[in-house]
């Protein structure tokens, strides 16, 4: 089996994550089937409606809102495809690509130029996300843009519940507007046997 992103990134701290965070971040093709909770100031609704228009993030608040989380390898690029069902009858996709960086960094694209380089580490079984900078990909060149500039520095700590069960908290925090964007959850992870491109 190909050593998967995030075991890249970890290098030897990968043997302590808990067995549900392995599963979570796996090579194989596979599902997370969990809820989330969604939250930001209001004052942020168009902004966010814009981000959406570029693929990122989330524009719409919830609790509890039913969550998959499809992911596939394909060469060296890892594929997400989020789709989050609110009550009232809309799903949000929220797609993303996962590529190695070097040392402890990977880098998140929400479309083929913009995204988000983060730091991962393992301290005290939890998985923890710090964000480095976003970056605009310009052919084999990476521009980075300091966080605050966007929405501000990105945090995310995954805690696992059981063998088969974690938890996720995302964060997005602004030196100046405080916390704009936030989303929490628990999820299981499971093996798909097929391979959806969709």
């Amino acid at each position: 089996m190909t050593t998967s992103l995030m075991q890249q990134a970890l290098g030897s701290q990968w043997q302590d994550l808990p067995v549900s965070l392995q599963a979570h971040y796996q090579e194989t093709t596979n599902m997370d089937i969990g809820t989330l909770d969604i939250d930001y100031p209001r004052a942020m609704q168009p902004y966010l409606s814009l981000m959406r228009l570029m693929g990122a993030l989330v524009n719409q608040r919830g609790k509890n809102v039913p969550t998959t989380v499809e992911k596939y390898m394909q060469d060296d690029t890892q594929y997400w495809k989020r789709s989050i069902s609110f009550p009232n009858g809309k799903t949000i996709y929220f797609k993303s690509h996962w590529v190695y960086a070097k040392g402890n960094e990977l880098i998140e694209y929400i479309n083929p130029i913009l995204g988000l380089r983060m730091a991962v580490s393992v301290k005290d079984k939890q998985l923890h996300y710090s964000g480095k900078s976003y970056v605009v990909k310009l052919g084999k060149f990476l521009l980075p843009i300091p966080e605050w500039l966007v929405l501000g520095h990105t945090t995310i700590v995954e805690t696992a519940l059981s063998d088969n069960e974690f938890a996720m908290d995302f964060r997005m925090t602004h030196p100046i507007f405080g916390e704009v964007f936030s989303y929490a959850g628990t999820f299981k992870t499971k093996t798909m046997s097929c391979t959806k491109r969709s």
